[in-house]
């Protein structure tokens, strides 16, 4: 295989011709951390560093910052965390004792890398033992050159943070407009007429799902709306025809299902379980106006339209008001798991403004809604491009100085 120039061939594959081929334990020297109880902990602003980053405060420092740490076992396996300052690292995670020289925000970025699965030392519980991975082989570059690679993906860490922080605000933003627009707290300008109460039971019919299992879908079938579904949706409605080949499957005869579960454009889905209260209300709005068949299924409550008194996009926000969750909480039963009943959910009350106040409340909303989505799609890309940074910057392929 030819050798393009400036490049050579090594142990672990061609790399650039100044980049050093060396084991972990050359690169980095590792230890694992020290245990500290939450009753030995006293109180001041030392972080403490375990194996999924800062996991409290202490007024001790073991290690000098900067420093990184890596998580030992469990779900962050391997997860690389970078602190700044002096740190208590938690015997959770091993942490790096000796940069020998090198950039220690490159080693961050260096050691995120790495894919330590194929290391585990444990077992079934995966674990990491420093003498394990010790002879792993790598290519470094430079000291310049590792701060050259740091600074560019810090800069795109930067970006995606101050992404993360700008849509965050409009989450807040959105949720301060519902819940004065909602409420009639705050009108809009024109509308100025009384607005009536009325109950969920007033406004629908009101029914159930056809039981299923996730073991019963597939990519066969009906469209099929799983109450973990509408549990992990971040909207609030769901586009049957936009979002029809991600949608699971039934395989099963339709004159099997009754007409109540078949949901229809404007039709309510909420969950009717949920292990944490703000799961309680979760529920989406059904956009279908082709009619495609959609089955609504296992743990779920269906309303459908007894009146028009609700236009469609409102209802993907009229429910999502404090005042209207709490009655959701307030009729819900259970300990580990909450729940709420067809007669329950037929009770809660609803402010009803004029159609046309409805419309404009729902374009605001929906305008600040495709705000975020936008800003979304930004950082998806954004952390696309940072992920092909890495994997460019940290093999030599594309170089920096």
């Amino acid at each position: 295989m030819e050798v393009k120039a400036g490049y050579k061939q090594s142990e672990i594959g061609i790399v650039p011709v100044d980049w050093e081929v060396k084991t972990l334990g050359k690169f980095i020297a590792l230890q694992r951390g020290h245990d500290l109880t939450e009753r030995d902990r006293r109180v001041g602003e030392i972080p403490v560093m375990g194996s999924a980053g800062i996991n409290g405060l202490h007024d001790t420092a073991v290690a000098k910052g900067p420093g990184i740490v890596l998580g030992r076992s469990g779900a962050s396996f391997g997860q690389a965390h970078y602190c700044e300052v002096d740190f208590w690292p938690h015997n959770t995670a091993l942490y790096v004792t000796d940069f020998f020289g090198n950039y220690p925000l490159f080693v961050y970025y260096f050691l995120k890398g790495i894919d330590f699965s194929r290391h585990n030392s444990g077992g079934a519980q995966q674990s990491l033992n420093r003498n394990f991975i010790a002879p792993i082989l790598i290519a470094v570059p430079k000291r310049k050159e590792q701060e050259a690679i740091a600074e560019a993906l810090s800069d795109a860490d930067a970006f995606i943070e101050a992404l993360e922080q700008l849509i965050a605000k409009k989450r807040q933003v959105k949720q301060g407009a519902i819940q004065e627009l909602l409420t009639g707290k705050r009108r809009l300008l024109g509308f100025t007429g009384k607005w009536e109460t009325k109950t969920f039971g007033d406004l629908f019919y009101i029914s159930g799902g056809l039981s299923a299992s996730r073991d019963q879908l597939s990519s066969d079938g009906y469209c099929y709306l799983h109450y973990g579904d509408i549990h992990l949706s971040k909207k609030t409605y769901i586009d049957l025809q936009a979002e029809f080949q991600d949608i699971p499957k039934l395989n099963i005869p339709l004159k099997k299902v009754s007409s109540a579960s078949f949901l229809n454009d404007g039709d309510v889905v909420f969950v009717d379980a949920s292990e944490d209260d703000e799961g309680a209300s979760k529920h989406v709005v059904v956009v279908n106006p082709d009619g495609i068949p959609f089955i609504s299924g296992l743990h779920t409550i269906v309303a459908k339209s007894k009146t028009n008194e609700i236009d469609h996009k409102y209802r993907r926000y009229c429910f999502q008001t404090r005042e209207v969750k709490k009655q959701f909480l307030f009729y819900a039963v259970g300990t580990k798991v909450s729940g709420i009943s067809k007669t329950n959910i037929a009770k809660i009350n609803l402010p009803v403004p004029s159609l046309p106040e409805q419309t404009a409340i729902a374009e605001i909303l929906s305008d600040i809604d495709a705000e975020i989505a936008a800003l979304e799609g930004k950082l998806s890309k954004a952390r696309q491009v940072k992920q092909g940074m890495m994997s460019e910057l940290l093999t030599g392929r594309v170089r920096l100085v």
